[in-house]
């Protein structure tokens, strides 16, 4: 079978990762399906090095990979499919987080997320609706009902951790919690913002 009748097919991958100075090579930009001879002879081939003055990400359009490809098999017939750019994220040094910090920001997060939660009870009259609850149920009167009151405490706790399926590293299912669907929309707004404005740049 001659290359004319070949066809290779070409996804490139939305994003992936890559340290400095690395060498990327045609299988971790893009996933190939055709010739599978083909695909090994061109497989590790290099595309990209990673370079310091690519900052912290970088774009490689198809055009560059077609130019690779063709390099090695100048008439074969290369067919895009989905995306035609790969966004590079450049795995920077990690600065090591002194202990300080790392208690300054749990603290300021601790008490910012406990006063959101004390004033969204205070609209809505929580304390007195516990009062009213606890007159119905028993038919006392008391300003602190904390039979009610320790309890609903302790459920909203455990209700913010079912939700967001994580308790520390520990995930309860594989199912994703909404921080995890956030992250995801938001990964992916910032890979559109990145190819649209290397467009614009360029």
């Amino acid at each position: 079978m001659s290359l004319e009748d070949t066809t290779l097919f070409v996804r490139m991958k939305p994003r992936i990762d890559a340290s400095l100075h690395q060498v990327l090579t045609l299988h971790q930009l893009s996933n190939l399906s055709g010739d599978q001879t083909i695909i090994k002879r061109i497989g590790h081939l290099a595309v990209y090095q990673i370079q310091p003055t690519d900052g912290s990400r970088v774009q490689i359009d198809i055009m560059t990979i077609i130019a690779s490809i063709h390099s090695i098999f100048p008439k074969l017939d290369i067919q895009v499919v989905g995306s035609v750019n790969t966004v590079v994220y450049v795995r920077q040094p990690q600065k090591r987080l002194r202990p300080l910090y790392i208690a300054l920001v749990w603290l300021l997060l601790f008490v910012g997320s406990g006063l959101a939660v004390m004033n969204f009870h205070e609209d809505v009259s929580m304390r007195a609706v516990h009062i009213r609850l606890y007159y119905l149920v028993t038919g006392e009167e008391t300003l602190y009902p904390l039979w009610l009151q320790i309890p609903y405490s302790l459920g909203l706790g455990i209700g913010m951790v079912l939700f967001f399926n994580h308790f520390f590293k520990k995930r309860f299912n594989d199912e994703p919690s909404p921080l995890d669907v956030e992250m995801f929309n938001y990964q992916q707004n910032l890979d559109q913002y990145v190819v649209q404005k290397d467009k614009h740049d360029h």
